[in-house]
């Protein structure tokens, strides 16, 4: 992710790429670590105060694009808004009680952040079609794949059942008690379910599959690489620095 964005940030136009934080690689150039042609005289360090107060002092808007772990996100975001940076937020798995607890230091120091479970357009629109399909059917299910096993279901799952939960519908009324494994998770109260397939060679993909009488309506959403990321990315990185609060979700940019 890391190495993606430096490069889509350096291609990017009326951006550059101000400064590298990791806890791996110190010293490197971030743009020989990525594999540009040429360096970008940007060293990779470990020591986000001072990076941060260096770009403090020599750029008029900087971003801090976080897509560290969500254990070490809190610490990160705080010190954004004091350093007047704003901050574009890539931690799936963060809780919202922590997006809670930084919300008061951006509304603060008046600095945007966009804490975003997804920086995929493609996604965003996955979930946005599932929102407006889930008011005609009465059947919904929810299958992903993926090469390779992961904690089930991922965020992307998890965010679409409660997207279209509590809309006032019941999904999957026939069996919606049924205790079979075959028959997947449910997810929320409402009867939403989840499958999910683990199979070396698949492409990371979520299907919506509603059904009515008479016919199935399919939505589906294939990633093939982390570079669909970063359109998402660059527009959150233009978008958040008219924000003066924390908002959640790439979808308020669209």
């Amino acid at each position: 992710m890391g190495r993606a964005a430096i490069a889509a940030v350096s291609k990017a136009r009326g951006m550059e790429l101000a400064g590298a934080i990791d806890t791996q690689c110190i010293g490197m150039d971030a743009g020989e670590l990525t594999g540009m042609d040429e360096a970008l005289e940007i060293p990779v360090l470990n020591d986000l105060t001072m990076v941060f107060g260096s770009i403090a002092q020599t750029r008029a808007t900087s971003v801090v694009v976080d897509f560290s772990e969500a254990s070490s996100v809190y610490d990160n975001v705080k010190q954004a808004p004091a350093f007047g940076l704003s901050s574009v937020v890539y931690v799936p798995k963060i809780e919202m009680d922590t997006i809670t607890e930084l919300s008061p230091f951006c509304d603060k120091a008046s600095m945007g952040c966009l804490v975003a479970p997804t920086l995929s357009i493609g996604s965003v629109l996955l979930q946005q079609a599932a929102i407006q399909a889930s008011f005609h059917y009465n059947n919904v299910e929810i299958v992903e794949s993926r090469p390779n096993p992961s904690d089930l279901p991922l965020p992307d799952a998890i965010q679409i059942a409660n997207n279209i939960s509590d809309l006032g519908q019941i999904y999957n009324r026939q069996d919606m008690d049924s205790d079979n494994p075959a028959r997947g998770r449910v997810l929320g109260e409402d009867g939403v379910r989840v499958h999910n397939m683990v199979l070396p060679g698949l492409a990371s993909s979520t299907s919506v599959v509603l059904s009515g009488p008479g016919e199935v309506y399919t939505l589906k959403h294939d990633v093939t690489d982390v570079q669909s990321l970063m359109p998402g990315l660059i527009l959150a990185i233009r978008k958040v620095i008219r924000l003066k609060n924390l908002i959640y979700g790439l979808e308020k940019f669209l």
